[in-house]
């Protein structure tokens, strides 16, 4: 019997996947606690507008390639997609060490944002696939976790800049992830589902037909527009905390960046996980008794997440501040291990890859504009306020999400 037969095999995956996810937000999140190193060689770093543009340019590319990276996954093999990805960027990684000027740094903080942006719908698709039915939250769920052990852990590389280097802390992790592609490579299997067909096209013209039908077939669902819509508005303080946190954290309790980077993401990556887990848990059980059970499971994780927020904005104290990143970790983790699941239950697994990265650009697109306007606004000292200001569009979501999503499955399996 073939490994990928092996009744266990589909939690292998989900821990093979785990570790990729952690390096995808390891690689990505350290550089936003090791400014102060790095602007010490590299003088444009000294200004927050300009630390912000280095920022965005990830999550703009990131966001722009996640259509297509969806599309790519739903017609090609997911295993050379994900082995490929990881490999690109943590070898951008390595090379981050190397730079010498905001201009290369910028470059390359590009290229991960197109080699980053491949790895989730891939990824996520794949579990799906091998996790139907009352496994799927808490396996989309563990998966996500990798990604909050990887933020917690690039809060380290501040750490790692202060005792050697910057450059050291780039070299190491970058290294790390090109070793692990090459062990994905003997351990990781493709699967498509016995009513999936894969897309063979004889010529470009008939390829970008079958897209415009994935496409036109997605947008056409008006409940996957307000999927987007509630995957895009908690998107606003999601990626306002990852990326601004530790200067946050680092103002409010006037503390260094050493500090702050390791309190923050480690406060946030704790609380995620057992927001992940315990929405995963409580959600594939919902489900079996009735059909909106993720979706009232991802409403409650977003509803802990407002008065978190005003917490983190408006707190000047160790006990606000830390207690608002908590609460937020729990409530983004349930509302996280729920959205693949959720569109599992309104679109078919031909276009679930696609349709995941439509909603990663929505996503990311809100990031980039709220990353870049949180920069001028901590040159403006207005901070913690912009970040409680996020609490409105996730609101709305929640009364968006609740008002109009009513599945008719709990896993649609054809168009």
């Amino acid at each position: 019997m073939k490994i990928k037969q092996k009744s266990w095999y589909p939690w292998l995956v989900v821990a093979l996947l785990w570790v990729v996810a952690l390096l995808n937000y390891m690689d990505r999140q350290m550089l936003s606690t090791m400014k102060v190193s790095m602007e010490v060689d590299i003088q444009e770093l000294v200004n927050y507008e300009n630390f912000g543009r280095l920022m965005a340019v990830f999550l703009l590319i990131y966001g722009v390639m996640s259509p297509f990276a969806g599309l790519v996954a739903d017609r090609i093999n997911r295993k050379w997609l994900i082995v490929g990805s990881l490999g690109v960027w943590s070898f951008v990684t390595l090379m981050m060490g190397y730079c010498t000027n905001f201009n290369q740094l910028y470059i390359l903080r590009a290229i991960m944002g197109i080699s980053e942006a491949l790895y989730i719908p891939a990824g996520l698709s794949l579990i799906t696939e091998y996790h139907r039915g009352n496994t799927r939250s808490l396996a989309v769920g563990i998966h996500m976790t990798g990604l909050y052990v990887g933020q917690a852990m690039g809060g380290f590389g501040a750490t790692v800049a202060q005792t050697w280097s910057w450059q050291t802390a780039f070299h190491s992790f970058g290294l790390i992830g090109l070793i692990y592609s090459f062990f994905l490579i003997f351990f990781l299997s493709e699967k498509r589902d016995e009513i999936f067909v894969p897309h063979k096209k004889s010529n470009i013209s008939e390829s970008l037909k079958s897209i415009r039908n994935s496409l036109g077939m997605l947008l056409g669902i008006v409940s996957f527009w307000v999927i987007l819509f509630y995957f895009a508005a908690p998107s606003f303080p999601g990626w306002a905390v990852k990326n601004w946190l530790p200067t946050l954290i680092s103002g409010s309790l006037n503390i260094p960046m050493s500090m702050a980077g390791p309190l923050s993401t480690i406060t946030i990556a704790l609380s995620s996980f057992v927001g992940v887990i315990a929405g995963g848990i409580l959600a594939d059980r919902w489900i079996t008794r009735n059909l909106r059970g993720r979706i009232y499971t991802g409403a409650m994780g977003l509803s802990l997440t407002i008065p978190a927020l005003l917490f983190l904005g408006l707190g000047s104290s160790l006990v606000s501040v830390i207690g608002g990143g908590v609460l937020f970790g729990i409530g983004f983790g349930m509302f996280d291990a729920n959205n693949m699941p959720i569109l599992c239950q309104f679109v078919s697994p031909r276009h679930r890859a696609a349709g995941y990265g439509l909603m990663n650009m929505t996503g990311v697109m809100a990031g980039y504009y709220i990353t870049k306007l949180l920069g001028k606004a901590t040159d403006a000292g207005n901070l913690g306020p912009g970040i409680a200001l996020l609490a409105i569009p996730v609101a709305l979501a929640i009364i968006l999400q609740l008002t109009v999503l009513r599945p008719q499955f709990a896993d649609k399996t054809i168009d």
